[in-house]
């Protein structure tokens, strides 16, 4: 028979959060697979785990997937840990998981705690319908592409920042929607959480604030309606626009299709067309 996997959410700051199933696997299994074994050692040592522990992170996940494949098609049980929160969510897991899978290897959630749903549950925004966006990309131009693409979003969105970006981020978050309501989640569970609440632009300009620290979520509000559907040369000049920002045409494509209504391909067309008519060299791979 085959071993089991076990996807094994972890505290993330207060230790005291993990539940008694997640304690109980991770005594059983085999071997535990975790992001940082430095990190997770503190843990498993202050709840007398003694399980072996292998490391699994980003740069290791494809190389090391395939041998703990291997070990559960022997038979052999795993619990997967991140350093924080629920593996496989913005962490490594989705490689081994996959596997484990294909293989035919039950793969079993052990529920805990998730960031994702410890923000949403205290923002104060609607949780009827939401969405997880990943991380907000680190370029500027990038992330205000990422940001003017929330501007009709019908659903509240989480979203992960660097602590040291946050301001820039603001600013490009506030500039792309204005006065939309914004709560900046830092530090969740741990001793210095914190809420942030008010619009994007009222966050962005907030003076005298410390430089923030440790890990950020942001939790937007869902956007108005989309307009009527527009025209073909109100899309051509949201595109000469877009280009004269230095977006690329993929990119603009992607956010014009998704805030204005229109297929993905047609404004691509539109973009290489005004690219050929200001420039005969421009190709279909610009």
């Amino acid at each position: 028979m085959t071993g089991i996997l076990y996807v094994v959410a972890t505290p993330l700051g207060n230790l005291e959060d993990i539940t008694l199933r997640a304690l109980r696997i991770l005594k059983e299994v085999d071997l535990i697979a975790a992001e940082d074994t430095r990190h997770s050692r503190k843990l498993l040592l202050h709840f007398g785990v003694r399980t072996p522990v292998t490391s699994y992170y980003d740069e290791v996940e494809e190389r090391r997937a395939p041998a703990l494949i291997d070990r559960l098609k022997k038979g052999r049980s795993i619990a997967l840990i991140s350093d924080a929160g629920t593996p496989g969510i913005a962490d490594p897991g989705y490689r081994l998981i996959v596997g484990a899978i294909a293989a035919g290897i039950r793969v079993v959630p052990v529920p805990g705690p998730s960031v994702v749903m410890a923000a949403l549950s205290a923002a104060g925004l609607p949780t009827n319908r939401f969405v997880f966006e990943g991380f907000v990309p680190a370029r500027t131009v990038a992330r205000r592409a990422f940001y003017a693409a929330l501007r009709h979003e019908p659903r509240t969105v989480v979203c992960f920042e660097a602590a040291r970006r946050l301001p820039d981020s603001l600013a490009d978050l506030g500039a792309e929607l204005g006065d939309r309501p914004v709560v900046v989640a830092r530090e969740v569970t741990k001793v210095f959480e914190e809420f942030l609440r008010g619009s994007a632009a009222d966050l962005a300009a907030r003076p005298g604030r410390e430089p923030v620290r440790g890990e950020v979520t942001l939790v937007i509000a869902p956007g108005p309606p989309a307009a009527a559907a527009e025209s073909e040369e109100d899309v051509r000049a949201a595109v000469v626009h877009l280009r004269q920002q230095g977006v690329a045409l993929k990119e603009i494509a992607r956010t014009l299709a998704r805030e204005r209504g229109w297929a993905r391909r047609e404004v691509y067309r539109i973009g290489l067309g005004l690219g050929r008519a200001s420039d005969p060299g421009v190709t279909d791979d610009e």
